[in-house]
Order: C-alpha cells, then structure tokens, then sequence
C-alpha cells in the first residue's frame, strides 16, 4: 500500500468556479462544472462531457469531452473526445480528435526537436559533423 505522500493526487472540480489556479506539483484534474480563468498545471486534465470552460489553459496531457473557450496549450498531447465542443487557439506536439468533435480555431504543432539538434545541444558539436557521423 503506498505511503500517504505517494498516492496519486486527484481533484474534481464539479462547482462553478472563476479565477487563476495553478499547480506546481503533477495533479489529476478533472473540471466538470464551469470554470473561467487562468490554468496551469503539470499532470493531467480532463474537461468532463458536462463542463463548461472559458480560459487559458497551460498543461501537459489534456482529454477535453466539454465545452472550452480560450487558448489551450499542451506540453506533451491533446485530446479531443467526439463530445468535445472547442474554440480556442491551441498548441500542442501530438493532438488525437476523435469523430464527432466539433474544432473551431487554429493548431500550431511545435516540430521536435531532431536528432542532430539534441545532440548538438548535449555535446556542444556542429549539426555538420553530427550529420556526417549519422550518415556514416
């Protein structure tokens, strides 16, 4: 059985709630009444099929089934369940929309990063000579 400090954290936030709210360790957060505002989160969130969101939302791995308004980036993915009503600006490196979800707004996927430029960045060498060792 894990300690008390171990179990995983999980909020339901099922009110209506307005203002900023951010959390700097990893947390589950599922909003599935009204929420308008500011977000920032490390961990996951689900916009619940009942929700209704208006804000800017900051997170790493996002399930929105609801209603959402605002700008919305994703570190990690983005996903969009066929009950998802969506308009926002979003960002996002890997996004999943399921049939039946309704999008209106504008993706920006950032390209990862390729290998030559982390390893240029990690060994302090020129993407030439990283190039020239991966052809080889």
């Amino acid at each position: 059985m894990p300690r008390r400090d171990e179990e995983e954290k999980f909020i339901d936030i099922g009110a209506a709630m307005r203002g900023s709210l951010v959390f700097s360790d990893p947390v589950n957060l599922e909003i599935s009444g009204k929420f308008e505002g500011d977000l920032t989160l490390k961990g996951n969130l689900i916009i619940g099929k009942d929700a209704e969101v208006r804000a800017d939302i900051v997170g790493e791995d996002i399930v929105i089934a609801g209603s959402i308004k605002g700008k919305i980036k994703a570190t990690q993915r983005l996903k969009l369940t066929s009950t998802a009503k969506v308009t926002a600006d979003i960002e996002a490196p890997k996004v999943c929309i399921e049939e039946g979800a309704i999008f209106n707004g504008k993706f920006h996927m950032p390209q990862q990063n390729s290998l030559s430029s982390q390893s240029h960045e990690y060994f302090s060498v020129e993407d030439k000579k990283i190039e020239e060792w991966i052809s080889k």
